[in-house]
């Protein structure tokens, strides 16, 4: 059996990632004189706010937002190196399943951040074939089925599962290829609470990974 991973919120929390970001760049602040961005980009995160929050931050610490400091921050967020582990139950779960099945990874994002993300949690050790799809152009990005055709290969459709969190973009593709696919719903997911898709939703719903061996069983079909 082929079974394919997401990345964030499905092997670890990508909230994690997120605070990694913000000690980077309140570093890189703190060494141009300006203190303090974490704890304020760290609040507007918990809020919910997204895609602003080095203007939110930068407001709050009176700092003059120009278009090119907010760039660097982003620049400087996307590149770190960053400080982040497998859930525990991923690690158990990776563990058990890598000598059994093939183990592939599909990931949205960009590209930088995402193989630094994929080399912190030592995928290597556990799966064979990593498709970052940023790599592959912005037109292949979930829920395109193209990453998802390269992983299956040859294999029959019916040989392979999607593992994944988000369900306005994770499931579309290996359904419509006529793959099984399962949701993991971390309590501190990022869209945990997050509708599914009514076209495309997944076919089992798991709170952890200590539950996929039990939910790959063809008898919990």
């Amino acid at each position: 059996m082929l079974i394919v991973f997401d990345l964030d919120d499905t092997l670890y929390l990508e909230r994690d990632y997120a605070f990694s970001g913000f000690r980077a760049v309140d570093r890189y602040l703190e060494a141009r004189g300006t203190k303090g961005l974490y704890s304020y980009a760290t609040a507007l995160f918990l809020d919910g706010v997204r895609g602003t929050i080095f203007d939110g931050a930068l407001k709050a610490l009176r700092v003059e937002i120009a278009e090119e400091l907010i760039q660097e921050l982003v620049r400087v967020y996307r590149e770190h190196v960053p400080t982040i582990q497998l859930a525990p139950d991923a690690i158990a779960c990776l563990s058990a399943l890598k000598d059994r099945h093939e183990l592939a990874l599909i990931t949205d994002g960009p590209s930088a951040s995402q193989w630094r993300k994929i080399e912190a949690l030592g995928l290597g050790r556990f799966i064979s074939k990593i498709i970052v799809t940023d790599d592959l152009g912005s037109d292949y990005w979930k829920p395109s089925r193209k990453p998802f055709e390269m992983a299956q290969g040859r294999r029959d459709p019916r040989d392979c599962v999607y593992v994944g969190d988000n369900p306005g973009k994770d499931f579309v593709a290996p359904r419509a290829l006529g793959w099984r696919s399962i949701r993991i719903c971390r309590k501190d997911g990022l869209h945990t609470l997050t509708e599914d898709d009514v076209a495309a939703p997944a076919h089992v719903k798991l709170t952890s990974l200590v539950d996929l061996s039990a939910a790959l069983d063809p008898r919990s079909r």
